[in-house]
């Protein structure tokens, strides 16, 4: 009893030393911290936080790398740094810039010396790593940004006296403010086109930080980052086979939880839960001797041999953030992103100004997300909205909202399953890249194509069940896929460019597909195997979707659902995918039953089809966001 007494006496005292420090821009780094006599650093903050502590940070801008020196001990004992309550904290890459002199023609020029920069001159450092592609063109990681817009950067002065549109960019009018740079020895210059706007009376600002957030060593876990604006910061190209480091990068960690941010305007990408250097750093860009695939696989060698586990590595929770105006992704991660769960957050605006490209850009860009839950985001004029890249596997894409992306909605890469996409939206005029095998689509609206390949050049990897360990190798021969109560509701039927709408392509692949209960109208062809189904291809089903404020609504009508015979989907009725020989199950294992909708309604034994549980013949209109 005596012990237990001690013992309990021992937890409640260090409990007690866990610790509020708060921020301020009217603090001092002398402070101590505490309300009255704030820091005025968040990195000063970090400093004295240890695990259980929360730093506050208050009202202002704060234009600072924070680089947390350590971690949290558990979920439990965490070190938080939170936005102070109702109050915009705001942590920026970037520097202000005055003193601009006019040239002539809205064209100014900032002469600023190379100590400006300290030990990283972004206007020196180029935009490059494993599969970016430039065009021929030289891109800085800085960039020039009006009243929290970013410019366009041009190779020539020239092209920043005699600005031209750019005809791929979605804001052609926005293309015309440019920038280019020149440095020197002693000086870096920048000549700016901003039109009528006088520079001296705006704010201008240049990005001087490769990042904001982000540790220099991993062994930092159990962190929160909440309720700031991140933005500005010139991130380099975040490629798989290289540390990854967005504006918000989690190194190499475990048990980060990000939410309720706001992250913008990123040269790269706003967050990055992957790699760090050690086990590669862009590993194909300095020996093109082999195939950057065989590249990869021996990465993923060596991080295994480095760590990488569901004990030590991702976990992260990412949540209730808005993400946009980032140049490559959204949030990206290769296999720091593994048993993570990203929900409910709004990624919008990405890879806008299209100066460059790569096999890197999306709204959400992941390798090796095993056992990574996606749910609830809503994801539009991203390019591509969901890549999964390499060894999806126990992946699983749920109740997300998908529209306006130019190039496709989902993109599953070289993945042998199993992944489980359920209950969402695919509003896109491509749906889904699929380019894998193994992967189960349970209660889904398509309006789009599909495409179907197989990949026979290379190898990757598939996993042990709910584990980083890997089981084998094996070449994509398609197939191995389930189709469960989906709509079809094709907007464009005509487009001879694309290919069959429908399910037709799974028809005839390498491996067996599976097909029940879908609903086809407007021109989608069938599963041919499909007994159980609904096909209408004379059907309109006058599909729309609107922005009303920040809500999203769609309408569609429907027609000869009575006749359907549909049956609740399983984790025993999904079987097990081929090759991995793993069922689609929880990632603890449990059955999943796919009892709810889209909305968080409940199924019943004979559900509807498509995401929405609550709709039967004729016309249907609903909030989805």
């Amino acid at each position: 009893m005596k012990r237990t007494f001690i013992l309990c006496l021992m937890i409640a005292s260090i409990a007690g030393y866990a610790r509020e420090y708060h921020v301020s821009v009217k603090g001092d780094d002398a402070g101590t911290g505490a309300e009255s006599a704030p820091f005025r650093t968040i990195g000063r903050a970090a400093l004295a936080a240890f695990p259980g502590d929360v730093i506050t940070v208050h009202a202002g801008v704060y234009r600072e790398w924070i680089n947390p020196p350590r971690g949290g001990e558990s979920d439990g004992r965490r070190i938080v740094y939170r936005a102070a309550p109702g109050e915009r904290a705001e942590i920026k890459g970037s520097e202000p810039v005055r003193n601009w002199q006019k040239e002539k023609d809205g064209v100014w020029k900032a002469v600023l010396p190379n100590t400006f920069f300290g030990d990283y001159n972004p206007y020196v450092d180029l935009v490059q790593g494993d599969w970016f592609y430039g065009h021929g063109h030289k891109h800085h990681t800085g960039e020039v940004f009006l009243n929290n817009r970013s410019l366009y950067e041009k190779d020539s002065i020239d092209r920043v006296w005699h600005p031209e549109a750019d005809p791929k960019a979605t804001d052609p009018e926005g293309a015309t403010y440019t920038w280019y740079c020149e440095t020197d020895g002693e000086h870096t210059t920048i000549w700016a086109n901003f039109h009528r706007f006088d520079p001296n009376r705006e704010l201008v600002e240049i990005s001087v930080r490769r990042t904001c957030f982000y540790p220099e060593k991993p062994g930092i876990d159990y962190l929160t980052l909440s309720g700031f604006h991140i933005s500005q910061a010139a991130t380099q190209w975040a490629a798989p086979t290289a540390e990854q480091v967005g504006m918000v990068a989690t190194h190499w960690n475990k048990g980060w939880i990000i939410e309720n941010n706001v992250i913008s305007h990123a040269k790269c990408s706003g967050i990055t839960l992957g790699k760090e250097r050690g086990t590669g750093h862009n590993v194909w860009l300095n020996d093109r001797s082999i195939d950057g695939s065989l590249h990869y696989i021996e990465v993923t060698f060596r991080t295994l041999r480095n760590g990488w586990s569901r004990e030590r590595i991702g976990s992260h929770t990412v949540r209730n953030n808005e993400i946009f105006a980032c140049e490559q992704t959204g949030i990206c991660g290769s296999m720091g992103a593994a048993f993570s769960l990203v929900e409910n957050n709004y990624i919008h605006d990405i890879w806008t100004k299209r100066q460059f490209s790569g096999a890197e850009i999306a709204g959400i860009k992941f390798h090796a997300a095993i056992d990574t839950r996606i749910r609830g985001n809503r994801i539009h004029r991203v390019g591509r909205g969901i890549w999964l890249d390499w060894m999806a596997q126990g992946t699983r894409v749920s109740k997300n909202l998908l529209y306006g992306n130019d190039i496709e909605d989902l993109y599953c890469e070289v993945d042998h399953g199993p992944y489980l996409i359920d209950n969402n939206l695919f509003a896109s005029a491509r749906n889904v890249n699929d380019v894998s095998q193994g992967g189960a689509y349970v209660h889904n609206l398509f309006t789009g194509h599909f495409l179907v390949l197989p990949e026979k050049t290379r190898y990757t990897p598939y996993h042990l069940p709910h584990s980083t360990d890997i089981a084998g190798l094996s070449i994509i021969q398609s197939g191995d896929d389930r189709f469960y109560n989906n709509l079809f509701l094709p907007v464009r039927p005509d487009e001879k460019q694309e290919p069959p709408l429908g399910l037709v392509a799974y028809s005839h692949t390498k491996y067996p597909s599976f097909a029940d209960g879908n609903v086809y109208y407007n021109k989608a062809q069938p599963f041919e195997q499909e007994a159980n189904r609904v096909a209408l291809p004379d059907f309109d089903p006058q599909f729309g979707i609107e922005e009303i404020g920040k809500e999203v609504y769609v309408s569609f009508v429907l027609q000869g659902l009575s006749g359907l015979a549909t049956e609740r989907v399983t984790t025993e009725r999904l079987g097990k995918a081929k090759l991995p020989k793993q069922a689609y199950e929880q990632p603890d294992g449990t059955p999943i039953v796919i009892d709810t909708d889209y909305g968080g309604y409940a199924r019943a034994q004979h559900p509807a089809p498509g995401p929405f549980e609550q709709v039967k013949d004729g016309p249907v209109r609903l909030k989805v966001w």
